[in-house]
C-alpha cells in the first residue's frame, strides 16, 4: 500500500505496491467484472463470440459468390441495399417486440431463423449452378433476423450485469465485435480459397450451436410491467420518449453527424490506388479502424469509470473527425493506417459511452426500442457518409473530401454540445440514484 503523497509502504504480505507504470496502465486496462461475476452474462459474451466468427464468414463469402456468379460490382453493391431496407425499418419492430416478449425467447427464435438461413447458403453453395437471387433473399432475410435480434440482446445486458456494470459489459462486448472485424475477412478468404464456400457456409451454420446454447441455458425474461402490443403505436412511443430527453437526442444527432460528415470507407478502393497495393492495401485500409477500436476496448477501463460520459461522447466524437482529417493528410500508407487506427478507437469509445448513457437512462419497458432506434440510425448514418464522400470526392478530389469532412465533423461536434448542454452536463452517478 502506499501513502497518496509519501514513498511506498509495505502491505502486510511484505510487497511494495508501485502507484507508478504498474497502476497506471491497470486504470487502463478493460474491465472485465462482468465476465467473472455474471455467469449468465459470461456464457452468452462466449456464446456470441464464437457466432460472431461464423458470421464474419458469411459477410465475406455472400459478396464473394454473388461477384463470381455475376463478374458485377454492381451486382455486389445492391447487397447493401438488400441489407440497410430491414436494417432501416425491422429494427424499429424488433424493439417493439423485444419490449413485449420474453427477451430470451426472441433471442432463441432468431438464432433458430439465422442457423436456417446459413444453411440455405450451403444448400444454395453445393448446387451446380448457384441462385443469385437466393443469396440476396439470405442477406434481406438474414439482416430482418438480426434487426429483431440485436434490440433483445442490447435490451437484456443491464438485467444480466446489473446498471452498475453497463459500461464495462458493453466495453466487453466490444472485444469480439472488433476482433471479428479484423480477423474475420482474412480467415474467410482463406477457408472460401481452400475449403470452399459450402463448407465455409457450414461452418457458420455449426457456430450458431454456441449462441443458441448460452440463450436456452439463460433464465426467463419476460417483461417487467405491462406493455403495449409490439406496432406504430408503440414504435411511436419509443421516439416520443427520445424528444423527452435530450441527452438521448444528443447521443443521436452528435453520432450522426460524426458518421454523415466523417465516414471515409467508400473512398479505400480509390486509396489503395493512391497508394498503391490494390486490394491488400485496400484490405488494410478497412481493418485499421477495427484494430484501433479492439486496441480502445482493451484500454477501456477508464471509460467504464467516468463519470461525465456525454462529454467524453463530445470529445470522442470530435477526436474521430480531427483522425479523419489526419487521414486526409497523410503522406503514406502507414500513416493513413495510424490515423485510420486512432479514428477508430476514438469511436469505440464513443460506442461504449453512447451505450451506457442509453440503456442508463432509459427504463427496462423501453430498452428495446430504444436500442432498434439506435440500431436504425447506426446503420443509416454511415451509410449515408460514403453517399457524402464518394459524391463529394468525384467532384473535388480524395483529399477536399476526407478533410472538409472531418472539419465538418469536428465544427458539427461543436455546435451539437452547444445544442444539448444536457448531454455536456450528464453524470452518470446522478442518472442512477
Amino acid at each position: 500500500m502506499s501513502d497518496r503523497f509519501g514513498p511506498p509502504v509495505e502491505d502486510p504480505a511484505g510487497e511494495t505496491e508501485r502507484p507508478g507504470k504498474i497502476g497506471l496502465l491497470r486504470g487502463l486496462a478493460i474491465d472485465l467484472t462482468p465476465l467473472r461475476q455474471s455467469r449468465d452474462f459470461r456464457r452468452l459474451w462466449i456464446g456470441s463470440a464464437i457466432s460472431v466468427i461464423g458470421s464474419m464468414l458469411t459477410t465475406v463469402a455472400i459478396p464473394f459468390q454473388v461477384f463470381q456468379l455475376t463478374g458485377s460490382t454492381l451486382a455486389v453493391g445492391l447487397l447493401g441495399v438488400a441489407a440497410l431496407v430491414p436494417l432501416l425499418t425491422v429494427s424499429f419492430l424488433g424493439g417493439a417486440i423485444a419490449d413485449a416478449v420474453d427477451r430470451r425467447l426472441l433471442l432463441i427464435v432468431s438464432d433458430i431463423g439465422l442457423a436456417v438461413i446459413s444453411g440455405v447458403l450451403v444448400a444454395n453453395a453445393a448446387l451446380a449452378h448457384p441462385r443469385v437471387w437466393a443469396l440476396y433473399a439470405a442477406e434481406s432475410v438474414g439482416t430482418a433476423l438480426y434487426a429483431i435480434q440485436r434490440p433483445a440482446l442490447d435490451a437484456m445486458l443491464p438485467r444480466l450485469v446489473g446498471d452498475d456494470q453497463i459500461a464495462a459489459a458493453a466495453a466487453v462486448q466490444g472485444i469480439y465485435g472488433s476482433l471479428g472485424h479484423v480477423g474475420g475477412p482474412a480467415v474467410g478468404g482463406i477457408l472460401i480459397a481452400t475449403a470452399g464456400l459450402s463448407a465455409t457456409y457450414a461452418i457458420d451454420v455449426v457456430t450458431f450451436a454456441a449462441s443458441l446454447s448460452a440463450a436456452l441455458l439463460l433464465s426467463p425474461m419476460p417483461p417487467e410491467r405491462a406493455v403495449e402490443r409490439p406496432g406504430l403505436r408503440s414504435i411511436v412511443a419509443g421516439f416520443r420518449f427520445v424528444r423527452t430527453k435530450p441527452v438521448l437526442k444528443g447521443i443521436f444527432v452528435i453520432d450522426s453527424v460524426a458518421m454523415i460528415f466523417g465516414m471515409p470507407s467508400a473512398l479505400f478502393p480509390a486509396y489503395g490506388v493512391h497508394f498503391g497495393g490494390g486490394a491488400q492495401t485496400v484490405g488494410f485500409l478497412y481493418a485499421a479502424p477495427y484494430g484501433g477500436a479492439l486496441l480502445a476496448t482493451l484500454l477501456s477501463g477508464w471509460v467504464t469509470r467516468a463519470r461525465r460520459q456525454g462529454l467524453g461522447v463530445c470529445i470522442a466524437a470530435s477526436a474521430w473527425g480531427a483522425a479523419i482529417v489526419g487521414f486526409g493528410f497523410a503522406p503514406n500508407l502507414w500513416s493513413a493506417l495510424l490515423f485510420l487506427a486512432l479514428a477508430g478507437g476514438a469511436d469505440d469509445f464513443s460506442a461504449i459511452l453512447r451505450s451506457t448513457i442509453l440503456l442508463t437512462v432509459t427504463p427496462d419497458e423501453m430498452r428495446g426500442r430504444l436500442s432498434g432506434i439506435e440500431l436504425a440510425q447506426v446503420a443509416s448514418a454511415p451509410t449515408l457518409g460514403n453517399v457524402e464522400a464518394g459524391a463529394l470526392a468525384s467532384a473535388t478530389s480524395l483529399r477536399f473530401s476526407v478533410v472538409s469532412g472531418g472539419l465538418a465533423c469536428v465544427a458539427g461536434c461543436v455546435v451539437c454540445a452547444a445544442a444539448f448542454p444536457a448531454l455536456l452536463r450528464y453524470d452518470s452517478r446522478r442518472a442512477r440514484e
